[in-house]
């Protein structure tokens, strides 16, 4: 039987990186994450996400369940129906939302993500 994976305390972000130029629409947010725990077959993460001030292009090709610790920020689909993500708001992002994410405060999130394989 699997044993019990405790998670420990947020230290140094296990990855920081910038958005490719061709997804950002506005600024150059600097993005950090701490991946807390990733399955052995890689379709299931748990962790958290920082970014800085900016907007880009996603497009969601896995399952996410987010909610925000602290910053604002605005996610709108390709129809243009936007909603706005403060702390304490728990969502899921399905497979397949395409739109826009703009960071409006710098902006904190637990994530839980499922990516299925073979589609």
């Amino acid at each position: 039987m699997p044993a019990l994976h405790l998670l420990a305390a947020r230290g140094q972000p296990t990855d920081q990186y910038r958005l490719p130029a061709e997804k950002r629409l506005a600024g150059d947010p600097l993005q950090s994450l701490w991946l807390d725990y990733e399955d052995g077959s890689g379709v299931f993460a748990v962790g958290h996400w920082h970014s800085e001030v900016g907007k880009w292009r996603v497009s969601y090709t896995e399952e996410e369940y987010c909610q925000i610790l602290e910053g604002v920020s605005l996610v709108t689909d390709d129809q243009g129906h936007a909603t706005r993500l403060e702390p304490g708001n728990s969502f899921v992002v399905p497979r397949g939302f395409q739109g826009t994410w703009e960071v409006v405060e710098p902006t904190l999130k637990r994530f839980v993500v499922y990516e299925a394989k073979g589609g």
